[in-house]
């Protein structure tokens, strides 16, 4: 009978997402014009002959393109479409939908403009050249759903390439947020960062730009367990790519299971239903799960729970407490990176972000948030440990941390200025 209603409910799910994408007209995003153009001298101004003279001034100057065009507050949202969220190498058309939904985020949350691009590319090197061909437009890069490992090949490389802050969501939002909110569980759970046992599933960006973040956060690696789809990735073994090399530890353990025996923190990006009650029941005292796969993850909060009443669980759902949502990260560190023209996202701002997150979560939540989750009170502890999407403090807390750490590390290039934005839900 539950599995009729579970279908029953996604074929509803299903049509109301076809419907809000094809009606009343097909799509998410549209270019709506920043300034007046409705009499002839408007045109004449927004086109020929006046367009001519700021064409004149940024080929004079091309740092003026920040002041007479739309570069400074527009990010490219771009995809080969080879890991559109856990559907899989699914082409660049397919993957529109999301980029063009991550247009919606950037605009709604932190008035960031948008253009979303899906590119076909042959190899990693034709992706690298269109990225960078057309990035004179842009005021940043936000790369999505490129498939591990050469993700970590493009970013690296655009990233040397370009003077202009590109950024992997996939890797670097996923790893602020799970890192803010860990941050927040291990101090409820009176646990020290140089102490606990790390268990992380999933060895692809998410996993990798995770434990690299938390390493830069003061862990060590011998800490960490990583998993992939052959079992723990230790030093004995011959198949490990350079990236999976690095957390390549001296352990007997071979498994899961074996991984799992008195781990403090379980981290899963990777699949549903991999970890079973047994695993949870042998973690050591206090444990902390993040099963972050979507839509199901690696172990229900409800399994989880009915063994270990002392642990404290997030998912990457919002009909569980705890949600672990990029959209607390990309949109903020880009409105940061942007208002002081970043030359890049370095890892002195991912932490700053980090450290902004975590600290948002303890301070007293106000009426509007509540209202926005239908609650009576929110306070932190197990089942807040992080801050809510719909928390317009968000944009007051995140972007001036960043801000500030691209200045104090020497990569910003004009002095902070919050952007004038107003959210409205």
């Amino acid at each position: 009978m539950s599995d009729n209603i579970d279908k029953k409910q996604q074929e509803i799910l299903r049509e109301k997402a076809l419907n809000y994408h094809s009606s009343p007209i097909p799509g998410k995003i549209s270019v709506i014009p920043s300034k007046p153009c409705k009499q002839q001298d408007e045109l004449s101004l927004a086109y020929t002959p006046g367009v001519a003279e700021p064409v004149r001034e940024i080929a004079r100057d091309p740092e003026l393109a920040y002041k007479y065009t739309s570069k400074g507050n527009l990010v490219a949202v771009i995809t080969d479409g080879t890991a559109v969220l856990g559907l899989g190498n699914v082409g660049a058309l397919a993957g529109k939908p999301v980029m063009e939904g991550k247009g919606v985020l950037f605009k709604q949350f932190a008035g960031i403009d948008v253009f979303d691009l899906e590119v076909n590319a042959p190899s990693q090197e034709s992706f690298i050249e269109t990225v960078v061909n057309i990035a004179p437009t842009f005021g940043g890069i936000n790369l999505e759903d490129i498939a591990a490992p050469h993700c970590f090949e493009i970013e690296k490389i655009l990233k040397s390439r370009l003077d202009i802050p590109v950024f992997h969501d996939d890797q670097h939002g996923t790893a602020i947020i799970i890192s803010a909110g860990l941050l927040n569980a291990l101090e409820i759970q009176k646990k020290s960062l140089d102490k606990i046992k790390i268990v992380c599933i999933g060895a692809g960006s998410a996993g990798i730009a995770s434990m690299r973040l938390l390493v830069a956060l003061g862990i060590k690696k011998h800490q960490i367990n990583l998993i992939d789809r052959k079992g723990v990735v230790h030093n004995g073994r011959k198949d490990l790519n350079i990236y999976k090399m690095e957390f390549a530890t001296e352990t007997d353990d071979r498994t899961l299971a074996d991984a799992m025996q008195d781990a403090d923190v379980l981290i899963g990006v990777s699949g549903a239903n991999l970890v079973s009650a047994e695993m949870v029941a042998v973690m050591a005292d206090k444990p902390i799960i993040f099963a972050l796969s979507n839509p199901e993850p690696e172990i229900a909060p409800n399994v989880a729970r009915a063994v270990r009443d002392d642990l404290i669980m997030a998912t990457g759902r919002s009909d569980h407490p705890n949600q672990v949502n990029n959209v607390l990260g990309f949109p903020f560190i880009f409105r940061g990176a942007l208002d002081v023209r970043a030359s890049t996202i370095n890892t002195q701002m991912e932490i700053a972000a980090v450290k902004a997150l975590a600290q948002l979560a303890k301070l007293p939540v106000p009426e509007e948030v509540l209202q926005a989750y239908g609650m009576d009170s929110l306070t932190f502890g197990p089942d807040y440990i992080i801050p809510k999407p719909f928390d317009p403090r968000l944009m007051a807390t995140v972007p001036p941390a960043v801000a500030q750490a691209a200045i104090d590390s020497g990569v910003a290039r004009k002095p902070y200025r919050p952007f004038n934005f107003q959210i409205k839900y």
